[in-house]
């Protein structure tokens, strides 16, 4: 089984977050807007400074090279990067062979223009994007923000039965309560400097 570890990081405003994010389930992230949300994820991906040690499977974070612990840790930041002009660029050479229905395209994307998607299109292919790498632990900044309720739910059971058939440690952060109700397994709600944990209800 491969957790996710976090021990004591603190990373901006945020001190001795301690928690476990266990193989194939989701931990949900909530707070104000700019509490700290998306830094500890970047902080998790090993892409901003921090104190604490963070572990998966029991390799330290520090004990690998950067592009070897993000290869295994996978973050969809809120807004996704594209690099090439063409979506396919982005993927391995199967990736349109292998593209779930529930992301809504005909397998020719991988031919567009990056261009042509909108912020929505974006979101959904960088979440296959990441699964395409076959992570073991996903870090996702609010994955469904630019979809519809519909879009946004159809996504997430696809999403959802991905994580458990791949047993990947998910860390998602997330605003609505309805989502949080439907995806997680557990959520914690930053408070001032701290995590806290939410307990059903609350």
């Amino acid at each position: 089984m491969t957790e996710l570890l976090l021990e004591n990081v603190s990373v901006g405003t945020l001190s001795e977050v301690s928690l476990v994010v266990p193989a194939g389930q989701v931990i949900c992230l909530s707070g104000p807007s700019g509490s700290g949300k998306s830094r500890l994820l970047r902080a998790v991906a090993d892409l901003e400074p921090h104190g604490g040690r963070i572990s998966l499977g029991g390799t330290g974070q520090q004990d690998v090279p950067a592009h070897q612990w993000r290869s295994r840790v996978v973050m969809v930041p809120a807004d996704s990067q594209w690099w090439f002009d063409e979506v396919g660029g982005h993927f391995p050479d199967d990736a349109g062979s292998r593209l779930p229905s529930a992301l809504g395209f005909p397998s020719e994307v991988m031919g567009w223009s990056v261009s042509r998607l909108s912020s929505g299109e974006r979101q959904r292919l960088a979440l296959w994007r990441a699964l395409s790498l076959q992570p073991e632990a996903l870090l996702l900044d609010e994955p469904t923000a630019n979809l519809d309720g519909s879009s946004t739910e159809t996504l997430e059971t696809w999403l959802l039965a991905e994580i458990r058939r791949r047993r990947i440690a998910t860390f998602w952060v997330a605003h609505d309560p309805g989502q949080i109700h439907r995806v997680a397994d557990a959520h914690y709600r930053i408070q001032g400097t701290r995590l806290e944990p939410v307990h059903g209800g609350d």
